[in-house]
């Protein structure tokens, strides 16, 4: 296992060829589970009819199938007699469904997350309550209840209606130690301005403000706490000093002690510019979610905001410690660990997650080292991959062509014949794109075809085909009578229809194109017009 490594593939059986047992310091993983669909349709039995509506295709449920068997399997030969009864119990009870194929597939690599977890470390599993509270039990049964620590919950939104029931706001963080040696580091948040002003507010004229605590706590108490001082008996009180009297003395004359007039009980001086700050508790509201117009934005439906994972890191771990995302979708979770400095791994099994977190982290942070692993490096590795996924082969492609996926492409279904755009700038301000379509079977001069009336339709000047194989002659015909575009702003041709080799991407070929310009920068060109102008 390298630090600072995104793995692409099943983390499965990623976590067991490339993770030794306990390498990892803190996990946090936010599993994929639509809880937007209805919630009884996901208790409903393998075979049993629905209406169409609800056997419509959805993201981000796994479903009971020959995947699901084998976890369920595999766990009642290899994992603890405690979770392979539970699962049992769980399949006997409920039935084979989306929920319990989930609970299936989420326990075997539950397993494997607690074999590699340090004796110190953490994980953090973020749910929504459609499913919390059956993980919790699963979690249990892995972990073990004493090292359950908390349930968190994230006031992820704002309320909204909601048909028949209480708008749901919340998310779940289910956190769990491997042992009672926790790695904790006590996260501490801001105290709120109108707690401030309304307890801490005294002053002794030296300019700083104070709060007057009770210096007794409830119950008596043996020894040197409940002992008389200063002719008051705390135990008379039923009552204890919350410090020895021996500290009392050195308090008092540190001017820590305010006595009150009227012989009444004294309090103790907790200074404004002493405070820690708000010991963070188990419910956590103070978080917003991601602006949807915001600059952290990335477009990825679950994304989570930076500053939630940032708490996480920071009291879970140290610095150079090593965080994993297991799930690591659009990479939050390390992005917020190398902020903070730590090392981390993220692992998923889609190409396009992949290829986003690498160029988040690019430029995030310029400069960084980042190994990847399972990515193709080479043309049977891009073989392998198109035969394995083809979608997974054709978002690896428009990523290294320095593309964008077109929206709705991770699904499966009609593309328009489009797979991804590369948008530029003609011009000062004209926005036009380069449409891309990907091909990993057998090619035939249709697709060129195809390609060029996709730029009719979509009014745009150029077209990529990227092929798995070596396009035919029929093909390359069929590309160069497509003819040129010609930019006048550039002053330059480019072919309309371009045909790009998996090999010739891995050899870094790029599309002729016009250069990309962004239309938030205020970047100056010079020289290729022969005279000065500013692009926005």
């Amino acid at each position: 296992m390298q630090p600072n490594t995104l793995y692409y593939g099943d983390n499965l059986p990623v976590l067991r060829e490339h993770f030794p047992n306990e390498c990892i310091d803190l996990i946090y993983l936010d599993p994929p589970f639509n809880s937007n669909r209805s919630y009884n349709v996901l208790f409903k039995e393998v075979g049993s009819t629905s209406s169409p509506a609800q056997i419509e295709a959805f993201e981000d449920t796994w479903h009971w199938g020959k995947a699901a068997q084998y976890a369920f399997e595999e766990v009642a030969l290899h994992g603890s007699d405690d979770t392979a009864r539970l699962l049992k119990a769980m399949v006997d009870a409920l039935g084979h469904n989306d929920v319990t194929a989930y609970l299936n597939m989420m326990a075997v690599r539950l397993i494997e997350l607690r074999r590699v977890l340090k004796p110190t470390g953490s994980i953090y599993l973020h749910c929504d309550p459609s499913a919390s509270h059956y993980l919790k039990v699963v979690l249990d049964s892995i972990f073990g209840p004493a090292n359950f620590r908390n349930e968190i919950v994230w006031k992820r939104t704002t309320a909204h209606s909601s048909a028949k029931r209480y708008a749901p706001i919340h998310d779940v963080l289910l956190y769990y130690s491997k042992s009672d040696q926790v790695t904790w580091n006590g996260p501490r948040t801001d105290y709120e301005q109108e707690y401030l002003d309304k307890y801490y507010r005294f002053n002794d004229g030296d300019g700083r403000l104070y709060w007057r605590d009770n210096l007794c706590a409830a119950g008596p108490r043996k020894g040197r706490s409940g002992l008389p001082w200063r002719g008051i008996d705390p135990t008379a009180k039923g009552m204890h000093w919350k410090f020895t009297i021996d500290r009392l003395d050195e308090l008092d004359s540190e001017g820590r002690i305010y006595w009150p007039k009227g012989g009444t009980m004294p309090q103790y001086k907790r200074y404004r510019d002493e405070l820690k700050g708000k010991a963070s508790p188990d419910i956590w509201d103070d978080i917003n979610r991601i602006n949807p117009v915001g600059n952290e934005r990335l477009g990825y439906p679950t994304q989570k905001p930076l500053a939630l994972l940032e708490r996480i890191i920071g009291a879970s771990s140290n610095a150079g410690d090593m965080v994993l995302d297991p799930f690591c979708g659009c990479g939050t979770a390390v992005h917020a660990a190398q902020k903070l400095g730590r090392q981390w791994a993220g692992i998923d099994v889609t190409y396009l997650a992949i290829g986003l977190i690498g160029q988040r982290m690019r430029d995030a942070f310029p400069g960084i080292a980042i190994n990847e692993v399972g990515v193709p490096a080479d043309l049977p590795g891009a073989q392998a991959l198109a035969a394995h996924d083809p979608y997974q082969f054709q978002f690896w492609a428009v990523h290294q062509l320095g593309g964008a996926p077109v929206a709705g492409q991770n699904k499966k279904g009609a593309d328009s014949g489009i797979d991804g755009i590369i948008p530029f700038i003609e011009g000062a301000t004209e926005r036009r794109r380069v449409m891309i379509s990907v091909k990993a079977g057998n090619l035939q001069p249709a697709f060129v075809r195809e390609l060029k009336g996709v730029l009719e339709r979509e009014h745009e000047p150029i077209g990529v085909l990227v092929t798995l194989r070596e396009p035919t002659n029929a093909m390359r015909i069929e590309a160069l009578s497509a003819g040129s575009y010609h930019s006048d702003f550039w002053n330059r041709d480019y072919p309309r229809i371009q045909l790009v080799t998996a090999s010739e991407l891995l050899a870094g070929k790029r599309v002729e194109m016009p250069p990309q310009v962004s239309p938030f920068s205020q970047a100056t060109r010079e020289g290729e017009r022969g005279e000065q102008t500013t692009l926005i």
